[in-house]
């Protein structure tokens, strides 16, 4: 079981569920440390004044917020202390949404809620509540607060468990009306074929069929060089040009899967994992 970030309650009306916070990620990426390519000596990093161009202790480190490229105001550790949220140990419910009509697009990092303790009581209370969010789709928002930071958070069943998604707040999203792509409205008949290749290549969502292509190919980068052996870049792949007829191309992708090529997205993709292992 991951350490625990943080413990408290999930508190809503008068109903208090004792929980903790765990990580429901792990972080599988390969970290590399930045070396002196002349020795291999680590490289270390230090804080330095561009105008003394000396070394300064994180004590003397102040705060400065620019306010048009050339004035800024300076904040002190106890100005910052004094915007900071109350620390509380609750996770608490301001209501509860159907699950359907939250955007993923607001979704930010993952964490499970579990029960805190071995109190029998405390694990009804946390099976009911999530029978209960189960049967009806609903997820609980709410706000609570870790270290020094308070957060917008969607609680939802998982497998049993409840977890917890911190939320960007409406302000945080940014608003699609300076990246629109213009141009006509499509015809009927454009986005029937459309559909109809939407159609062929659905597939049920499955993420065990899904891997980290990058990380696998930088795990046998560094086994090889384990191994002494000499690592060669490959080739640059060429750029996929634009089809100068979209209705053609969706014709003849329609053609291909009425070809028996039905999948081949998948196939393709498939392809592309053995041709990663060789």
């Amino acid at each position: 079981m991951p350490r625990s970030l943080w413990n408290g309650s999930l508190s809503f009306g008068l109903v208090n569920v004792p929980v903790r916070l765990a990580s429901a990620a792990r972080d599988l990426d390969l970290h590399f440390r930045q070396l002196h390519k002349k020795d291999g000596a680590p490289i270390e990093q230090h804080r330095f004044c561009s105008q003394d161009d000396a070394e300064v202790d994180w004590e003397e480190v102040g705060r400065g917020f620019d306010l048009d490229g050339k004035k800024q105001v300076v904040l002190t550790d106890e100005e910052l202390a004094s915007v900071q949220p109350e620390k509380t140990r609750t996770i608490d419910i301001e209501g509860f949404v159907d699950l359907d009509e939250v955007d993923p697009i607001y979704f930010d990092n993952a964490w499970f809620l579990v029960p805190e303790g071995d109190s029998q009581g405390t694990r009804r209370a946390y099976r009911l509540l999530v029978e209960v969010m189960e049967s009806t789709g609903r997820a609980a928002l709410g706000r609570f607060v870790m270290r020094t930071k308070e957060y917008l958070v969607l609680v939802r069943p998982r497998e049993g468990l409840l977890s917890l998604t911190t939320m960007r707040f409406h302000d945080e999203v940014r608003p699609t009306d300076d990246i629109a792509p213009g141009g006509r409205k499509p015809a009927k008949g454009k986005i029937e074929q459309a559909v109809a290749v939407i159609e062929s290549l659905s597939a049920d969502w499955d993420p065990e069929r899904y891997s980290d292509c990058y990380r696998e190919r930088l795990e046998r980068i560094v086994d090889q060089k384990k191994k002494g052996k000499r690592v060669k870049a490959p080739a640059e792949p060429k750029e996929p040009k634009p089809a100068p007829d979209l209705m053609a191309a969706l014709q003849e992708t329609l053609e291909r899967m009425g070809d028996g090529k039905k999948g081949q997205g998948a196939k393709g993709e498939d392809r592309g994992k053995a041709k990663a292992a060789s």
